[in-house]
């Protein structure tokens, strides 16, 4: 089976094509970062409009690439939420409509499940069930992963997720557009203990997070000093300590509800190697491994969204010819995947 995906959920448009044999064998992501920088933020609006005009040339790139055409094909799947409801209908409205024109069945994809599902794509694959983290600019949550399509979410952020914490701390020290990435490379710099965050809902039994008085104390912290590199640099490293530590011991927390010796972390922040340094520590204290994918797969991308199609087209679920798309999407509400149908995990999809 080999099918094209098409990512377009938010800022980047992105297409892959994925075989079950051979793996992944060709894919593309365009980034709008140079767009919307000017705005400090994603515009919706012009995030579709860049869709409409890059997704179409993205997939006839991706095709020449794998050496592929249309015939070849076993199905398209695409991003069909949670996500930016016009981005979502410009990925969905172009692969329904490849995908009625090359006479295949196209299938509409969870965005949530596409990070769940992406370390498939490197050996060894994570095993089922797991504990997943799965942590991004709008999500950040702690999910017990028993099979593809069944979860049940642990713990969930009652405000802002941790990416956002990153990228609202980075406005706070006016740092360029994307401020999260820019943040964690400034916190390198920063002197262990000039600043100390607190650490939301650790003082307390659960799995809940909680982020947004983190840019109310940073705040607080800067309030009537100047900017300078120093600054920046000290209140970056305070920041992401207090972020990683958080997840860190949520994570951990997981690991013992559920008597689960597995992480799987997923999800853009997870591409923070300073987080990935403190889970593989907390993990270790719990005899667990830790698995993610490379770091090119942390971000939003198309060959995540293929693995995920992939696996439920081959268990023959499939959408109708409705152009589906949802900017809400409770992951707990997908239909789950057969077990045989699913792939050896042991191998995922890697070429």
């Amino acid at each position: 089976m080999r099918v094209l995906a098409i990512e377009s959920s938010c800022d980047e448009s992105a297409v892959a094509i994925l075989d079950e044999a051979r793996g992944l064998i060709a894919h593309e992501i365009y980034s709008q970062v140079e767009l919307h920088r000017a705005y400090g933020g994603v515009v919706p609006e012009l995030a579709s409009r860049d869709h409409v005009r890059k997704l179409l040339p993205l997939v006839r790139r991706v095709l020449e690439q794998a050496g592929q055409a249309p015939q070849s094909l076993s199905g398209v799947a695409y991003t069909a939420g949670p996500g930016l409801i016009g981005a979502l209908l410009t990925g969905a409205a172009l692969g329904r409509s490849l995908a009625y024109a090359w006479n295949i069945p196209a299938v509409a994809v969870h965005h949530l499940e596409g990070h769940l599902l992406a370390p498939l794509l490197e050996v060894p694959a994570p095993p089922f069930p797991h504990v997943a983290l799965l942590v991004s600019g709008g999500h950040t949550q702690l999910i017990a992963v028993e099979g593809v399509g069944r979860y049940r979410i642990l713990g969930d952020t009652r405000d802002d997720a941790a990416g956002e914490a990153f990228d609202k701390t980075a406005k706070l020290l006016d740092l360029p557009y994307p401020g999260g990435p820019e943040l964690a490379r400034l916190a390198a710099a920063g002197t262990a203990g000039a600043f100390h965050f607190p650490r939301p809902m650790l003082d307390r039994p659960g799995l809940e997070f909680s982020f947004s008085g983190l840019k109310t104390a940073v705040q607080h912290a800067v309030r009537g000093r100047a900017l300078d590199d120093r600054l920046r640099a000290d209140v970056a490293r305070a920041v992401q300590e207090a972020i990683v530590q958080t997840l860190a011991v949520k994570a951990g927390r997981a690991l013992e509800q559920t008597g689960m010796d597995t992480l799987v972390v997923s999800g853009g922040v997870s591409a923070n190697l300073s987080l990935r340094a403190a889970l593989a520590v907390a993990a270790a204290r719990r005899g667990a491994r830790v698995y993610y994918p490379r770091i090119e797969f942390c971000t939003d991308n198309a060959a995540m969204i293929a693995v995920a199609g992939l696996l439920r087209l081959r268990a023959g679920i499939s959408a109708g010819l409705a152009i589906t798309a949802r900017a809400q999407w409770p992951i707990e509400s997908l239909a789950p995947v057969p077990m045989q149908a699913a792939h050896d995990t042991t191998e995922g999809f890697s070429n």
